[in-house]
């Protein structure tokens, strides 16, 4: 009997186990009928004491109150820009009043150039920045593959040479090391403020200068809705990017940063000289430079921070809160990409 009552007990156990795990595994690669149920998640409401004082360098004051469905701004008091919350014709008016020239850089490398670059750049000249000035740098191992796109006037395209690293992660680790070379280098001096992007993805809409700010972060569109214990970040004490149960903010995407030169001088010095410490160790984190950029968010607030309506994945589905898409992620075919 009591070796009944103890099998009893485990299969009990088990289950109690199980049954969470499923429904985790379902809510995070299952049918979209179950991530819907992710929208029943309250995103938190703007205080009432910071909602007045909501400014922006470029935009002026914001109305967050023009969104009241969705957070509009964080804790320590930067705004979250949403469609509607800002005027896209002041933002416009103040970087020509500035003479700003902003950056974009962009890593094609192995087929991801072949498969992506010219949507990319191309979509870009139709929607990034109009009006300003504008200066394209693509990192790739195969600079003569790089396609002719037509720029408009005060744009321009540089071309970096990289080498080519043997596995894709560490393609995506060795970014924030050649970023911050570049940082200190010619892209440094051409531009203000510097926009750091993935490739998958193109633009679909306006993505102008209410996006500048000194530092600035990005939702992660699979993550923006789920509780700080949910969020995927670096839980191995022993990385440079660990955060603890009680650490984080929001889940950041490194598809989409930016910020001010010597902000990103900043960002990128810590994120390359942290993943050479975990590699002394013998460690990779979990998600790669995502993962560093997430700790240093944490430790480094952001001015500004987009929503997920600037970087967005149609995989998702359909969501009430996304009005107005102004990049859209590409359809990941990592057999063909990282083969």
């Amino acid at each position: 009997m009591a070796i009944k009552e103890r099998l009893r007990a485990r299969k009990r156990l088990f289950w109690r186990l199980m049954l969470p795990a499923g429904l985790i595994g379902l809510f995070l690669y299952g049918l979209p009928v179950v991530r819907y149920l992710e929208t029943f998640i309250p995103m938190g409401v703007c205080s009432s004491a910071i909602m007045p004082l909501l400014k922006d360098n470029f935009t002026g004051v914001l109305r967050p109150w023009a969104r009241p469905e969705v957070l509009t701004c964080t804790s320590w008091g930067a705004p979250i820009i949403w469609d509607g919350t800002f005027d896209p014709d002041v933002a416009q008016q103040e970087a020509r009043r500035q003479n700003l020239t902003i950056g974009l850089t962009v890593f094609a490398v192995g087929r991801y150039l072949e498969k992506y670059l010219a949507r990319f750049l191309e979509s870009a000249e139709q929607h990034f920045m109009v009006g300003q000035r504008v200066v394209y740098y693509v990192f790739t191992e195969r600079p003569e593959a790089v396609p002719h796109v037509t720029l408009g006037t005060d744009r321009w395209l540089r071309v970096e040479h990289v080498t080519r690293e043997p596995r894709w992660q560490d393609v995506s680790m060795a970014r924030m090391r050649t970023l911050h070379k570049a940082l200190g280098g010619r892209l440094g001096r051409e531009a203000h403020f510097v926009f750091c992007m993935d490739v998958d993805q193109h633009f679909s809409s306006a993505f102008g200068p209410e996006t500048l700010a000194d530092l600035v972060a990005q939702l992660h569109a699979w993550h923006y809705r789920w509780p700080r214990w949910f969020l995927p970040y670096e839980r191995d004490t022993r990385s440079e990017a660990a955060l603890s149960s009680e650490q984080g903010d929001f889940y950041y995407h490194a598809a989409v940063f930016g910020g001010s030169v010597a902000a990103l001088r900043g960002l990128t010095a810590h994120c390359a000289r942290s993943q050479l410490r975990d590699r002394a160790r013998g460690l990779e984190a979990r998600w790669h430079d995502e993962s560093h950029l997430n700790k240093f968010f944490w430790l480094h607030k952001p001015a500004k921070v987009l929503s997920p309506e600037f970087c967005w994945a149609p995989a998702i589905g359909w969501r009430s809160e996304i009005r107005h898409p102004r990049l859209l992620w590409a359809p990941k075919e990592y057999k063909v990409v990282r083969d």
